[in-house]
């Protein structure tokens, strides 16, 4: 019997073919032999009792299914034989969705996933009930960002957030009979790379072609990277041009804060994680891209982007989350205020292009605010003194908010050091905190 779409042989194990397991679960079931040729000769199979006992395992674990997997005897030699149910759910392998069609399999990404998804399930991508995280499970940190910057983008009372981090979850749509969706997963959980691969966004300065001279990867939940990821693009990859206005230091930038971070923020809430690809930020001396995987809505082009349009997330309970903590807006206004910011700044307009799924927007830099300089920054600043003092007050006159921790972080310090500073700092009367733990803010005197 040769390979259909129900029958696939192998001549040995190995655990990526977990993937035609997956493909079978997808789709309408199947057999996988393993010990038979191509030809459907048999070959038999080495450590045969091994793996009887490693395959369900791999299975159970890696899938989320079990499969019978049973040991089979022709002319002599062993081979495996592993039924595989088709799933009433989606079933995928590191958060690849796989799925045989006739001899073959197939990865599903883009469109063809998504409708695959709403299918099998009803649900949206990002809608997707999780297993084995819990509210317990997700990040302290990253759920008081969210607090924090509803209140203060007023998209949520103070009132409204003193309740459980569960009942939170819930009044975002974040739960499904008691489940994480998997937007709450994303982001809120420290290592979402767990469930879906390319969730983080990769920094890099580059100079001439290719030549790339040093480069970030920010990693965590979506709400975590949000909170770190400009003001590391602006302390460690920009330099400002410095001018003078009756003795008043003004230093300008090349490319607006705003803009760049509403171009971010709107990759974050629209990207298509489903195809395991992160988004990517490559800044040069004239121009900065930021680029995600994308699926526009149906008959949408670029044209329609710069245009009024109404908001059609692509991931709604993601869009919702990041809606409340003022990190976009629900009216299909986000490149409408890029542009704004870029013309405040005098700078062209941003340049939006789509290839394939391929999102990218060009920011051009401001001719007299360039600064180039190819050094690789270094931050540790821990023998620096009074350059960590500056470091410091720097970053909290722009974010009052922010953590210790969090400062350790962007400055790429060690947390007892900025610690001991900060202590310094209060002591001397340069800084005072004002508030609680959770909601309080810092303050330079």
């Amino acid at each position: 019997m040769s390979e259909s779409q129900n029958i696939e042989y192998k001549e040995s194990w190995r655990t990526e073919y977990l993937k035609w397991v997956c493909g079978f679960a997808n789709a309408q079931g199947g057999t996988i032999y393993v010990g038979i040729d191509d030809t459907g000769k048999v070959v038999g199979v080495k450590e045969i009792k091994k793996l009887m006992d490693d395959i369900p395992n791999q299975i159970q674990s890696g899938l989320g299914i079990i499969a019978d997997v049973n040991r089979k005897t022709k002319d002599g030699l062993e081979y495996i034989e592993i039924r595989v149910n088709p799933s009433t759910y989606p079933v995928n392998y590191h958060g690849e969705y796989h799925y045989r069609s006739g001899s073959t399999k197939q990865q599903l990404q883009g469109a063809a996933l998504t409708e695959f998804i709403r299918e099998k399930t009803g649900y949206l991508w990002d809608a997707v009930p999780i297993d084995n995280i819990s509210v317990n499970d997700l990040d302290r940190n990253s759920i008081d960002i969210f607090r924090r910057e509803a209140v203060r983008k007023k998209r949520m009372e103070k009132e409204d957030l003193e309740i459980s981090d569960e009942e939170l979850l819930d009044h975002l749509d974040l739960l499904v009979d008691g489940k994480l969706k998997r937007a709450a997963v994303m982001l809120f959980y420290r290592k979402p790379g767990r469930i879906i691969t390319g969730c983080y966004v990769k920094i890099g300065r580059f100079g001439e072609g290719s030549d790339l001279q040093y480069q970030d990867t920010v990693e965590g939940s979506l709400f975590s990277i949000a909170d770190r990821v400009i003001d590391l693009i602006y302390t460690k990859y920009l330099k400002a041009a410095i001018t003078y206005e009756h003795d008043v230091r003004v230093e300008t930038y090349p490319f607006p804060r705003e803009g760049v971070r509403e171009a971010i923020y709107n990759a974050l809430g629209h990207n298509n994680y489903a195809a395991s690809i992160p988004i990517q930020i490559r800044i040069e001396d004239d121009a900065m891209y930021i680029s995600n995987n994308c699926i526009l809505p149906k008959n949408w082009t670029v044209e329609t982007l710069m245009k009024p349009h109404k908001s059609e997330p692509f991931n709604p309970s993601i869009a919702n989350a990041f809606y409340r903590a003022g990190y976009i807006e629900a009216w299909g206004r986000g490149i409408q205020k890029i542009c704004e910011a870029c013309r405040e700044l005098g700078t062209a307009e941003p340049e939006y292009t789509v290839l394939g799924d391929d999102l990218t927007v060009k920011f051009t830099a401001l001719e007299n605010a360039k600064v180039s300089d190819t050094k690789i920054p270094k931050y540790q600043f821990d023998t620096l003194g009074d350059l960590l003092d500056e470091k410091i007050l720097a970053l909290l006159e722009k974010k009052p908010a922010i953590t210790q921790d969090e400062i350790a972080v962007y400055l790429g310090v060690s947390v007892p050091t900025i610690k001991r500073t900060m202590k310094k700092l209060l002591e001397n009367g340069h800084i005072v905190r004002k508030g609680g733990r959770r909601y309080g803010h810092w303050e330079i005197k």
